[in-house]
């Protein structure tokens, strides 16, 4: 029994000790409102290293996250390397259909965009240029958002349930949604499920208090 508790107590300081190294830099914001689990952020600028993939929203993560991770890692044209930040965000991406009749735009497949937030202290002009042609940088401008957090695993479970419950709230407050929703990851894979930070993003117009 003894011996048992000593293991658990190391794995805890283990993972208290990888969590603390794991500090990062995240996206700035302030909180406008807050209601029990949801929020109203007001999210200032920032760049964002972007590739597109297909598949649904659990693979697309993984075929993603090796790409930007390459990129910051010295992937491009300087060989210089960038900083971790957090979150690591994604969303759905529409895909555009040739003009041939008054079609408009539909979703063919599942394709998402996957996003690095890069350092505030980079600019489009500083940031080494992407060796990889599936890797964009873009700049997103400051907006608001609603949000809520929740623990737990990366599955397609857990993210449509929370987005379901942010879109019902965000009726309930009479907001008015302005963009797709995202969906964002703050820790690596090996944090436990239970200590996770994960969340569901949707901008919201910007005129709401």
């Amino acid at each position: 029994m003894k011996r048992s508790i000593r293991i658990i107590l190391a794995a805890a300081v283990i993972i208290i000790g990888a969590m603390d190294a794991m500090a990062i830099e995240e996206a700035t914001y302030n909180v406008v409102k807050k209601d029990n689990k949801f929020e109203i952020r007001d999210y200032t600028p920032h760049i964002l290293a972007e590739t597109v993939v297909e598949g649904d929203l659990e693979e697309a993560g993984n075929k993603a996250f090796n790409m930007l991770f390459r990129y910051i890692s010295g992937d491009n044209r300087s060989r210089d390397k960038v900083a971790m930040t957090a979150p690591v965000s994604q969303e759905p991406v529409g895909e555009k259909i040739k003009m041939t009749a008054p079609v408009g735009q539909q979703r063919v497949q599942e394709r998402w965009a996957v996003s690095f937030m890069m350092p505030a202290s980079y600019t489009l002009e500083t940031l080494p240029e992407p060796a990889d042609p599936k890797v964009t940088l873009r700049q997103v401008p400051a907006r608001r958002i609603a949000a809520v957090r929740y623990s737990g695993f990366w599955s397609e479970k857990n993210y449509l349930r929370y987005k379901l419950a942010l879109e019902s709230w965000i009726r309930e407050k009479g907001l008015t949604i302005v963009g797709d929703p995202l969906w964002a990851r703050y820790n690596s894979p090996f944090t436990p499920w239970f200590l996770r930070r994960n969340e569901v993003l949707i901008p919201v117009d910007a005129g709401a208090d």
